[in-house]
């Protein structure tokens, strides 16, 4: 039978999850550290036809010899489960104890989730990111005492029981939702996305229009030398090695001299388009080159963090001419320095599908998620090669890095110091882009010192 192991220091709450997983009050229960002694197993139907045999460890301590064989028989159990839950109090940062704990127990090559308990409320979240820097495979806040999150967490358990399908335990009412505000890693990780709205977006009569209908296979929008033809955004859906991308062809965007009431509208409903868009696709008309209206809508994809790809249309120029055009692009969008550049030709179709290729990896990208333990290998690479700037005289230490949001790649470090150099703010991003290749969207850094909340800053 699969077997759980709930693993953990004295009083975090190992005997109180076990019965509240069991239904029933099976395991003693006190505030007085070092209750549960010797271990306790039970079997229990998590799900319809799904059972699993649950085992409640004694304290992981170091104390005196009685508590040293404790200690040896929980990580002996630990051993034999195929399932580890090693629960931390979330009212309390990790010490090094803890730490070195959970990595003996990683050394033992079975999977390991963390369970963070005593989340009672909202306000507690920002102490879930403080055991980020362990590098578990998955994180579960949860409340045993106040019934949060515990659901999630047995819901999760039961996938990896094999039998039928999976039961919810709670309904969406008793579970608060604390996990959904803190997006952890596993929800990248399991559910694959395969959507993706790319928006259009470039000057008037740069060719939008015509790269839709090519892109879609068909005459989808109206196509006409009339500038401002196309007024309200046009969608269409296309299928492309099993993703399902949504094109929205924009208005285009004229000099604000220019702008009339209708296109007012339209500029707005573009810029509304771009908040809800994944990858936003820059058209330049190749032909006549570079304006400096197109790094004012270069400036709205930078401001609204999408994915970003710079489509030079109308190319029929040879290669040399091609790496002019590039460079030029480089100099003029310095911001979307991260944005490939694919010369297409939306009249003879060349390269659209090497455009189309193009869009999945970015969107890739975009959704990326980097393992916590990989990141932070990473980081110290980065300031074992480059030290970080003194703030003052005083030294200026990265404790630990989490990534915490997709759609961008949203990355914190935390801290002894809130303030990072700019310089080395974009030497970190530059780093990074190198390591896990980033191309086509921004990464974000969000630097705190630990107990502060996450403000978000752009690279």
């Amino acid at each position: 039978m699969f077997s759980v192991a709930v693993v953990g220091k004295p009083n975090v709450g190992k005997s109180s999850l076990f019965n509240r997983i069991v239904r029933a009050q099976d395991a003693i229960t006190s505030a007085k550290a070092g209750t549960t002694r010797d271990f306790k197993k039970r079997d229990v139907e998590i799900a319809p036809n799904k059972e699993i045999t649950l085992i409640d460890t004694g304290g992981l301590e170091e104390r005196d010899e009685l508590f040293n064989k404790v200690k040896e028989k929980s990580l002996q159990i630990a051993k034999d489960a195929d399932l580890i839950l090693f629960m931390v109090d979330g009212q309390k940062y990790p010490d090094d104890e803890e730490i070195e704990y959970f990595r003996t127990l990683s050394k033992l090559n079975k999977k390991i989730w963390l369970v963070v308990n005593k989340i009672d409320n909202d306000k507690l979240t920002e102490m879930v990111y403080e055991y980020y820097q362990l590098g578990a495979d998955k994180i579960f806040p949860i409340s045993v005492s106040h019934n949060r999150g515990v659901g999630k967490l047995i819901n999760a358990i039961a996938t990896l029981v094999p039998e039928n399908k999976v039961a919810p335990i709670l309904s969406a009412d008793e579970d608060l939702g604390l996990e959904e505000l803190l997006e952890l890693e596993e929800q990248g990780e399991e559910q694959e996305e395969k959507n993706i709205k790319v928006s259009i977006i470039g000057k008037v009569n740069v060719g939008k229009s015509s790269l839709l209908n090519a892109l879609v296979g068909e005459e989808r929008t109206i196509v006409s030398d009339v500038d401002g033809t196309t007024i309200d955004p046009i969608d269409e859906t296309i299928v492309f090695k099993d993703k399902v991308i949504t094109f929205v062809d924009t208005a285009g965007v004229r000099r604000r001299s220019k702008i009339k009431e209708i296109e007012k509208y339209a500029l707005m409903r573009t810029e509304k388009n771009l908040e809800e868009t994944d990858i936003a696709l820059l058209v330049i008309d190749a032909k006549n080159g570079i304006a400096e209206l197109d790094e004012r809508i270069a400036g709205l994809i930078d401001k609204h963090r999408t994915g970003a790809i710079i489509v030079m249309n109308k190319w029929d120029e040879n290669r040399e001419e091609y790496k002019k055009f590039v460079d030029e692009v480089r100099r003029r969008f310095k911001f979307l320095y991260y944005a490939p550049v694919i010369a297409v030709s939306a009249k003879t179709g060349r390269n659209l599908d090497k455009l189309k290729e193009t869009i999945l990896k970015v969107f890739q990208n975009y959704t990326k998620r980097v393992p916590t333990s990989k990141l932070n290998e990473v980081i110290k690479e980065a300031t074992q090669r480059h030290y970080l700037p003194t703030d003052k005289t005083k030294p200026v230490k990265i404790m630990y890095a989490v990534q915490y949001k997709t759609k961008p790649p949203t990355i914190a470090l935390v801290m002894n110091r809130t303030h990072l150099h700019f310089s080395y703010r974009r030497y970190l991003i530059n780093y990074l882009r190198e390591k896990f290749d980033f191309t086509g969207t921004p990464i974000l850094l969000s630097v705190r010192k630990r107990g502060e909340k996450y403000e978000e800053d752009m690279e």
